[in-house]
């Protein structure tokens, strides 16, 4: 008799953390070990609508969109506060309200800088770490793509907030998919289209270019975050899309330097590497979760 095959589940959710209505997807057993995925711009947990069911066999995956992203609320930024702080708070609500404790995390672009700071908070509740695509070192943020956001970053004046919204176009977002990207038939213009639709709600827009100001916080946190590595060792797992223009690979190396207990991939690929390498990355990710967390 064949086996019947495992048909993953997911669940589409929204939580109340205290007036914040927060959008996730959970899947796999109540009881297994939590996965946490943090997604970044300018996307949401959509990124992850692949890998989720592909975990699902053993582990329990929680991916939340951030504030602003997805289908998570989009407050007045007059009444809410768009930074790595405030988001980080409140996908600690959303564990703590899901009774999670300790949990893996997989971290990209937006995602490190939030995954961080959830670490600094509670520096034993992380179980093992996977980087894709997401810097804990200056190294990588010298090249052209960061230039006019540092320039942001040290003067917020309106013409240097307004140089920035090139990157809110669908013609950028398309760029974030397909730039560097060894297998062009494998991303799915689903997409961009979807991204960008979200981008072009009204007020988005602000929104976004309050996170790029807000970007510059993170680097003055990286030595805290070098000296958590050395101090908690993790175990992590990098896959990185070594074409990348945003966060290329100079940024995945450093992490050799704190971490002892690390697997380091470099790919032929771009940004979102996920859709590109799906065959490749997801079995990485499956068998080092199920070496690490058992």
């Amino acid at each position: 008799m064949t086996a019947t095959p495992f048909v993953p589940v997911v669940q589409y959710k929204t939580e109340d953390l205290d007036g914040f209505q927060m959008f996730y997807r959970e899947a796999g057993p109540a009881d297994g070990p939590v996965v946490l995925l943090l997604h970044g711009f300018p996307t949401s947990s959509h990124m992850f609508r692949n890998l989720i069911p592909f975990l699902a066999d053993r582990f329990r995956v929680i991916a939340p969109d951030l504030p602003g992203y997805g289908h998570s609320a989009a407050p007045d930024r007059a009444e809410f506060s768009y930074t790595f702080d405030n988001a980080a708070k409140y996908v600690q609500k959303l564990l703590t309200k899901l009774g999670v404790t300790r949990y893996a995390v997989n971290v990209f672009d937006y995602g490190a800088p939030t995954a961080w700071r959830l670490a600094l908070a509670n520096p034993d509740a992380i179980t093992a770490l996977i980087v894709q695509n997401g810097n804990a070192y200056d190294e990588g943020l010298d090249n052209d793509f960061w230039a006019p956001i540092k320039r942001y970053w040290a003067d917020n004046s309106q013409e240097n907030r307004d140089a920035l919204r090139g990157l809110l176009t669908l013609d950028t977002t398309n760029f974030q998919y397909t730039d560097g990207m060894a297998h062009a038939s494998h991303i799915s213009p689903d997409n961009w289209t979807t991204d960008q639709a979200l981008l072009d709600r009204p007020g988005n827009d602000e929104i976004q270019l309050d996170y790029f100001l807000d970007y510059g916080t993170n680097p003055a946190l990286y030595p805290s975050v070098q000296e958590w590595l050395r101090t908690a060792q993790p175990p992590t797992l990098i896959v990185w899309g070594a074409n990348d223009v945003i966060f290329p690979a100079e940024g995945a190396h450093p992490y050799k330097r704190d971490l002892k207990d690390v697997e380091l991939h470099l790919f032929d690929s771009g940004h979102f590497l996920l859709e590109d390498r799906a065959d490749e990355v997801f079995p990485l990710i499956h068998d080092f979760l199920s070496r690490k967390l058992g």
